[in-house]
């Protein structure tokens, strides 16, 4: 059976990749694709790459007729899909790829995000939707809230390793590098190729990255206490990709088996042999995550390095496994293409 979709917000990195990725989907179909500014062009005239494909022309959000369409993908900028999905047809299945339904507190959005949430009613029943911890709340969902593409690479690093007690949940630090599609496709000044290339620099550090809320979310419920890590991201002259090196106390052998036990039956998920560590050029263009454990020359120290592609795993390609079980479909339906390399 084909699933009619519409991808909301189409003309952004995000919209870009779903589109990529679902025209070689067994199960879906593209029935609208909205851009506000760019309304009534091709997708070909916005992305040449996508010229080849058969698509429907951008529109404006409030020109498309929900009537047949099964789930719709919100690839819009944060702060604006909360009134935007709260006035969509309340049968319609939505997964979301903005920060503005992963934090199931308000209060928690008004601080991390500096504005209340206007739409609390629709919050109570969205599911976050890091996908291989949600499955069955995923499947039943009607709105799965996508994370942050650095907030997943993290959590992949670190959730069995809480979950297991194998860890010292007060001595966790993230390091983190990540390539500049992340900051969206507006046009900003210090991400001018010639203000950021040949350089590298950190960013909202000292607890202000927002994503820090997913953690803290995240993190404390599993623990069933407090769990505050140390996060500092770093932005890199290349479009995509995130590197997150993660220092935890805990025995790395210990480490490494509990990981690899935890995922060994995950498709998208790769656990390297101890020692190897990965590399973000392996994953590029996929919906793979490939995580490396090593010890330190401390004892009883260990390095989790995990890697995926920001606009792949870390977003659209994370949006659509989520579509895939809420539609009753393969999850891996469209995902399994290859690492582009080099």
């Amino acid at each position: 059976m084909t699933h009619n979709v519409a991808i909301l917000g189409a003309s952004g990195y995000t919209g870009a990749e779903l589109v990529r990725l679902i025209a070689t989907h067994p199960d879906l179909r593209i029935a609208a694709l909205t851009g506000d500014r760019k309304a009534g062009m091709s997708m070909a005239e916005v992305f040449p790459f996508l010229r080849h494909l058969d698509l429907p022309d951008l529109c404006k959000i409030e020109d498309v007729d929900f009537a047949g369409i099964d789930l719709a993908f919100c690839a819009l900028p944060h702060a604006t899909s909360q009134a935007v999905i709260a006035a969509l047809p309340r049968d319609l299945k939505v997964v979301d790829l903005s920060a503005d339904f992963r934090l199931r507190d308000p209060s928690a959005y008004e601080k991390w995000y500096g504005k209340p949430h206007s739409a609390t009613d629709l919050q109570d029943h969205a599911v976050y939707g890091l996908t291989e911890f949600y499955r069955p709340e995923i499947s039943a969902a009607r709105l799965v809230a996508g994370t942050g593409c650095n907030a997943a690479t993290g959590q992949y690093a670190l959730r069995p390793l809480i979950e297991a007690g194998v860890i010292d949940l007060d001595r966790i630090i993230i390091d983190l590098k990540a390539g500049v599609s992340g900051a969206g496709r507006s046009l900003k000044e210090n991400l001018l190729h010639a203000e950021l290339s040949e350089g590298t620099h950190a960013y909202s550090a000292g607890g202000k990255h927002r994503h820090l809320g997913e953690f803290d979310q995240e993190f404390s419920r599993l623990a069933g206490r407090p769990v505050h890590v140390q996060f500092t991201p770093h932005l890199l002259p290349m479009n995509r990709g995130i590197l997150a090196t993660v220092y935890v106390d805990g025995d790395p052998h210990q480490v490494h088996g509990t990981l690899a036990a935890a995922y060994a039956a995950e498709p998208f998920l790769k656990v390297l042999p101890f020692g190897a560590l990965p590399s973000t050029r392996d994953i590029r263009g996929s919906n793979f995550v490939h995580i490396g454990v090593t010890g330190d020359r401390m004892p009883g120290r260990a390095v989790v390095v995990a890697v995926l592609d920001n606009l792949t795993k870390g977003s659209s390609g994370q949006a659509i496994q989520n579509a895939n079980l809420m539609l009753g479909v393969d999850e891996t339906a469209g995902l399994m293409m290859a690492p582009v390399f080099p």
